[in-house]
């Protein structure tokens, strides 16, 4: 994937400090403008245009300090945030803190963070977890799916981009029950399953790789719940990347169980891809205004 330009926002408070320095590294390594965005509400009083400058240039010698040779642009927005954010124009990725106040208030799943990752027609990022984030594995979590594309696309792309090593990861469901009365099922029945779901994994891999072969990809599968084996290795992880459902017009707003557990509860940054329809009319578009 090829981004044109980051977004972030920014409401002055330590969360969103960490989600600006890691846009801005993130820009720097893809080579593009970055973009920091202030919401301050729908009047025009002096003391609110004031905090909003001083809050921008905060935000942007925090960005020129993590990463001094990218280009920065820094606005203040009249209204809300989501929709503020949501109605970015020639932005191909978006990136918050999760939790804020302010111009950005309540960056927790639930209110703006939710909303944006759930809704964006763009790649979002949720800045949490760790300061040493810029090392280790990034994760992509698939579940055969239509989002599937999208993900192993952003991740293999990010992977090749940083250098970084990939764990693709795929849950499976064991059998249930596992046992019948007193007798349990075969050992060698559960690897059988574990050997067929890599199988199938490493089949479905089998195109990326071959377009990446410099990314260095495992593929990982578990009969755990998806959400909590997300969560323990996200403590050690760059990224986690996971897509949003596309079956159905509500679902569709929704990033499922597994991602909400996610978000709330990662130990790093967590990108959620939009459908892979939705950002094909974002590309579209920012061809059409191109």
């Amino acid at each position: 994937m090829t981004t044109s330009t980051i977004a972030v926002g920014t409401d002055g408070t330590s969360t969103s400090e960490a989600a600006v320095r890691w846009a801005a590294v993130e820009a720097a390594s893809r080579g593009v403008p970055l973009r920091i965005v202030y919401a301050y509400g729908q009047t025009e009083e002096t003391a609110e245009r004031m905090l909003a400058g001083s809050v921008l240039d905060a935000a942007v010698r925090h960005a020129r300090s993590a990463a001094a040779g990218v280009i920065i642009g820094a606005e203040a927005l009249r209204g809300e945030p989501v929709p503020a954010l949501l109605g970015l124009e020639d932005v191909d990725l978006v990136v918050l803190g999760h939790r804020g106040r302010g111009g950005f208030t309540s960056l927790l799943l639930g209110s703006v963070g939710q909303q944006v990752a759930t809704q964006a027609r763009v790649p979002a990022v949720i800045v949490r977890g760790r300061a040493d984030a810029a090392r280790g594995t990034i994760v992509a979590g698939v579940c055969g799916s239509a989002t599937d594309d999208a993900v192993l696309d952003e991740a293999f792309a990010t992977a090749a981009r940083h250098g970084a090593p990939l764990a693709v990861l795929r849950t499976y469901a064991p059998p249930t029950p596992l046992w019948v009365g007193d007798i349990p099922t075969a050992e060698d029945g559960i690897a059988t399953l574990n050997a067929a779901a890599r199988e199938r994994l490493e089949q479905q891999l089998a195109p990326w790789r071959a377009e990446y072969p410099q990314v260095d990809a495992e593929a990982v599968v578990s009969p755990d719940d998806a959400g909590a084996v997300l969560v323990a290795v996200s403590h050690n992880a760059r990224l986690v990347i996971l897509g949003r459902p596309t079956h159905s017009a509500v679902v569709n707003t929704l990033i499922g169980s597994t991602g909400l557990h996610l978000l709330h509860h990662a130990g790093c940054p967590v990108l959620v891809t939009p459908p892979a329809a939705v950002a094909s009319i974002a590309s579209a578009n920012g061809r059409a205004q191109g």
